[in-house]
């Protein structure tokens, strides 16, 4: 995978500006999949991010870079953590959230739609795809958005701005090391 790839499909989360970024990864070999998680690890760890398959086959990975506090801070809001209980989590803690979600994806079946809220969508939105999948959703972007509109349209245009000038840095010679916005611990 190219570092440009990879910042297509990561930068808001590279930024500081979402939790998470899930992303397809086609590769030849296991091997070669390993080096490429290992290698971003060791590059992004530093700054307070981690790279996980999510579901890996033999030649395809959903790979999910994220920053594990603010997922945890993610998952404890009320609403968020209702949809997980809802859906059948029996914890709202990061780990043990993380390893439902892969085996949820690993298992098949229908989609696991509260994967929402691993990628900073707001929980009335996730909640509102849950509930009409496809019906009466009011715009769509990044995700299908049923609660605020204006909030969700600046995010989306953030989202792009961010991706779009990450994308010209990283041409210019800017490595991924220096776009990625270090974890503030509070």
């Amino acid at each position: 995978m190219s570092e440009r790839q990879f910042i297509r499909s990561t930068a808001p989360t590279l930024a500081g500006l979402k939790t998470g970024s899930l992303f397809p990864y086609r590769f030849s070999s296991r091997a070669e999949a390993i080096r490429v998680l290992c290698s971003y690890n060791e590059r992004l760890r530093p700054v307070g991010l981690r790279l996980l398959p999510l579901r890996m086959t033999d030649s395809f990975a959903m790979l999910y870079l994220y920053r594990p506090g603010r997922l945890g801070e993610d998952l404890q809001d009320r609403e968020a953590a209702r949809l997980l209980r809802e859906a059948g989590y029996q914890s709202c803690r990061e780990t043990e959230c993380l390893r439902e979600l892969r085996r949820r994806l690993a298992a098949g079946g229908e989609f696991p739609h509260e994967i929402g809220l691993f990628l900073s969508y707001p929980p009335e939105d996730v909640r509102g795809f849950i509930e009409h999948r496809d019906q009466g959703c009011k715009c769509v972007g990044c995700w299908k958005v049923y609660g605020d509109v204006r909030p969700a349209r600046k995010k989306f245009a953030q989202y792009q701005q961010c991706t779009d000038c990450y994308l010209r840095q990283n041409a210019r010679g800017c490595p991924l090391e220096r776009l990625a916005v270090q974890t503030v611990k509070s």
